[in-house]
């Protein structure tokens, strides 16, 4: 193992609070068809400034089993190699205009950018195969506007399934052949989509510069659940035209998905802490589910509740939960996956459950749901039992917690801290509400 790929597996492990999550994803990823385990966007900025990084982090996921589809462009080199051949470089809607005369280059170019990746990753220990043409069908758009750029019209996995089964890495360049043999220069997005679209694959993963999409503020936005974040973020007055277009494109490609994939932005050397933690290290995007607040007792399914808590905790509701808790508002995904039940101590907002199906951690809906109850009940309390491994996530988000017993009693947004003390006392002594283990 070289020293790089021994330093990427020491960085996940740092942030693993115990080896369950990593065990957890590596199981649920194994299951899957490793042709269909991930695709990886990289762009040519990344080959530029980070390739050992790249190839360190591929080279990772070979060791414990898993076989990414690599699919990169070249942006910077395509500029340079057509610089110095004295070719302009021009742009229409987007796409780079490319005569004739500059195919030989571009070709030379992702064909050196293809083998780079792939040198990279053998110095890291990892199998790859180079497969710069012969997967993408492609059909000429306007050559009077845009030369020789072609539109995918067709995959042909042959080649990148070959790989996989011998234990190599595909690493595809984005050039295509149309039906009379010509070689054309392909949008990186685009083969993206059409890749995504013959494969089906669990995870589409982009690694960038930035390592995520960011928000006003310069920060990485950890999550984003399209059914219920889409609107809000594009309405908002500091959003990019261009982060505008991204989100438009991880739309079309998860609208092609099943409801369990998910697109990851993020950065080669956080790439493990994203695949492998709940908390990630980038930005996750997920189609997701509407998230609805029931206001009414009578609009709440009880049953499919009760079975996400038990499934949840590993333990039911005690007999007559339903009739006795002093519900007032429920915050849950539209299929029951994940769920915050609010109540009242008299004029205090308390959560009694928050509930997340095991298959569901990872996929920012507690978050979504999280965010939805604080938004709701500014000023809150509850408590977890002080063993409980969510509690890492309950520090993060509280303003005060105290350990009681075998509670831990959290709040958070209390104004007036003279009265803390009782409210612990009080939430630490409520009756217990869930039975024995199932």
């Amino acid at each position: 193992m070289t020293d790089a790929t021994r330093e990427t597996i020491v960085q996940l492990l740092s942030h693993m609070r115990d080896g369950k999550e990593v065990r957890d994803y590596l199981n649920r990823f194994a299951r899957l068809d490793q042709s269909r385990f991930a695709v990886v966007k990289v762009g040519g900025a990344v080959i530029r400034d980070d390739i050992d990084g790249l190839a360190s982090a591929l080279a990772f996921l070979q060791t414990v089993g898993l076989s990414p589809i690599v699919v990169h462009g070249g942006g910077p080199q395509l500029d340079t190699a057509l610089s110095d051949a004295g070719i302009a470089t021009d742009r229409v809607d987007g796409l780079r205009v490319t005569p004739e005369k500059a195919i030989p280059v571009i070709r030379q170019a992702l064909s050196a950018a293809n083998i780079a990746i792939v040198d990279a990753i053998r110095a890291c220990g990892g199998q790859a195969a180079s497969v710069p043409t012969g997967v993408f069908m492609a059909e000429c758009l306007d050559e009077s506007v845009y030369g020789r750029v072609g539109e995918p019209s067709g995959v042909s996995l042959g080649l990148v399934e070959a790989a996989v089964r011998g234990g190599e890495i595909p690493v595809l360049a984005c050039l295509g052949e149309t039906g009379d043999g010509k070689l054309v220069n392909i949008n990186a997005d685009h083969a993206v989509a059409a890749l995504v679209k013959a494969l089906q694959p669990y995870k589409v993963i982009f690694l960038t510069e930035t390592g995520g999409l960011l928000d006003d503020k310069g920060e990485i936005i950890s999550t984003l659940n399209l059914a219920s974040d889409r609107d809000r973020l594009m309405s908002a007055d500091w959003i990019t035209g261009g982060m505008r277009v991204k989100i438009d494109q991880i739309q079309a490609l998860l609208d092609d998905l099943p409801l369990t994939s998910s697109v990851s932005i993020t950065s080669p050397g956080a790439l493990t802490q994203e695949l492998f933690t709940h908390a990630g290290a980038g930005t996750l995007v997920r189609r997701g589910e509407r998230l609805l607040t029931i206001a009414r007792r009578a609009d709440l399914d009880w049953d499919r509740l009760e079975s996400l808590i038990t499934e949840s905790f590993g333990r039911p509701p005690v007999a007559g939960y339903r009739d006795t808790v002093a519900f007032e508002r429920l915050f849950v995904t539209e299929n029951y996956r994940a769920a915050a039940l609010l109540t009242r101590l008299d004029d205090v907002a308390y959560l009694d459950k928050f509930a997340v199906l095991e298959e569901a951690r990872g996929e920012g809906l507690a978050r979504a749901v999280w965010q939805a109850l604080v938004d709701h009940a500014p000023q809150l309390y509850w408590r977890s039992k002080t063993a409980n491994p969510v509690n890492s996530f309950y520090f993060q988000e509280c303003d005060g917690a105290a350990k009681t017993g075998q509670w831990t009693v959290f709040w958070r947004g209390e104004t007036d801290l003279g009265r803390v003390p009782a409210l612990v006392q009080r939430v630490a002594a409520l009756p217990e509400t869930l039975g024995r283990a199932v």
